[in-house]
């Protein structure tokens, strides 16, 4: 389908999660609780008992609840604990995201973030897709440092009903060093035709390759057999 391969994320919640992941073929995880609520920042016991499991690189989201993507200072002090403790158990990256009143991405906020990172690679989760201008927003984005992904749907429920947004914010991310990481209702079988369609280079599964709740190697796998098709 392409040359380069197409990096493949998915979603883990428990180390059976994630070991069935790592075996079907991805090439990252992404950590996180409640997946009914979107993912929550995991446990400190979990994200180590995790990342001693599997040998892929392990993303850590940073979340301390689901009511909004505006965040007071309280919950704010919670943030930046939360992504020393990632980065001190080894986390690869945190997933973060965090909105301004108006809307808009809070530059400051996340320049803290990659400030207490130090140096642990930043992904700026679906906070995104809330913003008012996601161009404008993908901007904000990409003049910070340390920012390696954006989590995406393309402003839509499904990112299968983007992919012209999706598209566009590609082009727009070309050449800088954050990549457009596209989920949110992706499936087994319109994976290999969105990434044509998009030219994405990297994609993010959750529900979509789980049975009855648990993350399905073989689901994953052939995830990974139609990307590198």
């Amino acid at each position: 389908m392409r040359n380069e391969r197409v990096l493949l994320e998915v979603i883990a919640t428990t180390v059976d999660d994630a070991v069935a992941a790592a075996r079907g073929g991805a090439d990252r995880l992404e950590l996180i609780t409640a997946m009914g609520e979107g993912g929550l920042t995991p446990g400190i016991g979990m994200i180590e008992a995790v990342i001693a499991a599997v040998s892929i690189p392990v993303n850590v989201i940073v979340r301390p609840h689901s009511r909004s993507f505006v965040y007071d200072a309280d919950d704010f002090a919670v943030i930046l604990r939360d992504v020393r403790a990632a980065r001190l158990a080894g986390a690869h990256a945190v997933v973060f995201g965090m909105l301004t009143a108006s809307r808009e991405v809070d530059r400051e906020a996340l320049l803290k973030v990659v400030d207490v990172a130090d140096g642990m690679a930043v992904t700026f989760h679906r906070a995104f897709d809330e913003a008012r201008d996601l161009c404008r927003a993908l901007d904000v984005l990409l003049a910070v440092d340390g920012v390696t992904n954006v989590l995406t749907s393309g402003g839509k429920s499904s990112v299968l009903d983007a992919v012209e947004e999706v598209h566009a914010l590609v082009a727009q991310a070309a050449g800088s060093k954050c990549t457009v990481l596209a989920g949110a209702g992706l499936t087994v079988n319109r994976c290999a035709e969105f990434v044509h369609a998009t030219r994405v280079e990297a994609v993010h599964f959750g529900s979509g390759v789980r049975v009855d709740g648990a993350v399905a190697e073989d689901r994953v796998r052939r995830v990974r057999a139609l990307l590198d098709a």
